[in-house]
């Protein structure tokens, strides 16, 4: 059957701010406190989906949480009128503040994992928002996403919307930056590939010694029964804890897939010659051939790899069949990065172009191309039983562009998180975004 690959953005959001929450995240944690440029985030991610829309790459946005988040502050004691709550968060837990305000759905590689209807048993297309458990920030994102999928993907007949994996250490689950779906063709059946970085109910199983493991097996596998996965065709394989500890907190940190292209590093799996075995077993099941681009360690350390987001790249599938890679400005900026791509690239293997975009305001808070976008295969029934408001157009580039430059700052600082008027300029503008979008009642505001 033919499928198109949707690429859903996170369309960041008016909080957007530098907080450094994210233990195991180098660049976020780097860039913590500093001031951020909500402006100019928004409008490096509209530029970046109208690219690719333009290319002729099927583009879609998710809409950013509702932030501040009072009802968390609420529920941590802080009482009164908002202004009070903010005012008093920000005296006594500014931490907490920060995570109220966080505006890394942005990312929404960790919004979900996906299962297209051509894997499932029920021949439709499945979702599990990500619970994100393992930070404060993310572990609330999941109610809005679950809520945001729903009047998406709203039609019981193509789509199966679950609830997120219970919010518990042992379901530990980070969505589709731990997971990847390699096929011959996007509407024929895949193999659906989980990555993990511990296993919860077996302690001497490879884990991270310095940076927590934020996805577990159960989770994985968990998922994967929810989504009526063929076993078969499901691959599940542990991440090398070495290099969860040097800052690859996700797999899509050191590997991306996208069709019969794996683009990996060779220490990005706890054993990477039975991962690739066991999926170039199970693509055989239907004659499909794996090709791994595999990316040595004398070529590109895992330090060059985090700096410059090499890996966090979006692997897009071209009309020819050759791949495009999606990678950050910064992969130019490396050299040992640099002159590894563009040796690649006149390789005459399979990835044979580059596009660069400027991300830096991503990038800063600790996610590139790949972190700002859910992969989703439709067919063209499915595509048209989506919600149409969120698909990029001119049109729409166009009014978001207007609705960012009436509604967001230029620059934001730690202490305006405590500005009352900050938050209702955030508030406000996820109202007259529902009106762009058309999803009213999106929000529970």
């Amino acid at each position: 059957m033919t499928a198109r690959e949707f690429n859903f953005d996170g369309l960041v959001g008016p909080s957007h701010n530098y907080a450094g929450l994210s233990f195991g995240n180098v660049a976020s944690f780097s860039n913590v406190k500093s001031a951020s440029n909500p402006k100019q985030a928004a409008l490096q991610g509209l530029a970046k989906m109208r690219e690719l829309s333009r290319r002729g790459f099927a583009q879609a946005l998710l809409p950013p949480q509702d932030r501040p988040n009072m009802r968390l502050l609420r529920r941590l004691g802080f009482t009164g009128t908002d202004a009070q709550v903010l005012e008093k968060a920000y005296k006594e837990a500014p931490v907490i503040l920060a995570c109220a305000y966080s505006a890394s759905s942005m990312w929404t590689a960790n919004a979900a994992t996906v299962s297209p209807s051509a894997d499932t048993h029920d021949k439709r297309v499945h979702f599990t928002p990500a619970n994100l458990n393992n930070k404060l920030h993310r572990s609330e994102e999941h109610v809005q996403t679950e809520r945001t999928l729903r009047a998406i993907f709203k039609d019981d007949k193509y789509f199966a919307v679950h609830p997120a994996l219970p919010s518990t250490g042992a379901f530990g689950d980070e969505g589709a930056a731990n997971h990847t779906r390699l096929c011959a063709t996007h509407g024929s059946r895949g193999v659906e590939f989980f990555v993990y970085g511990r296993v919860e109910f077996d302690p001497s199983a490879p884990h991270p010694k310095k940076y927590p493991a934020r996805q577990t097996f159960e989770a994985s596998q968990a998922v994967a029964r929810l989504h009526g996965l063929d076993l078969e065709r499901t691959v599940f394989a542990s991440q090398n804890p070495d290099v969860i500890d040097m800052g690859v907190f996700h797999n899509d940190v050191i590997a991306v897939g996208s069709g019969n292209v794996l683009f990996y590093h060779e220490l990005a799996f706890a054993n990477e010659a039975a991962t690739i075995a066991d999926l170039r077993n199970a693509m055989a099941l239907d004659n499909a051939e794996l090709v791994p681009v595999r990316v040595p360690a004398a070529d590109v350390t895992v330090a060059d790899a985090v700096a410059s987001y090499l890996f966090n790249s979006q692997l897009l599938q071209k009309p020819n069949g050759k791949m495009a890679l999606v990678v950050p400005q910064e992969c130019h900026e490396n050299a040992a990065v640099a002159h590894y791509l563009d040796g690649m690239v006149g390789s005459g293997g399979p990835i044979e172009e580059l596009i660069h975009f400027d991300l830096r305001q991503s990038m800063r808070n600790g996610g590139g191309p790949a972190c700002l976008r859910l992969r989703v295969v439709l067919t063209a029934e499915e595509a048209q039983a989506m919600h149409q408001g969120v698909i990029m157009t001119e049109a729409l580039y166009a009014r978001l562009v207007a609705w960012v430059e009436k509604h967001y700052r230029d620059r934001v600082e730690p202490q305006d998180l405590a500005d009352a008027q900050f938050a209702r300029e955030c508030q406000q503008a996820l109202e007259d975004l529902t009106q762009v979008l058309d999803l009213p009642g999106l929000y529970d505001l």
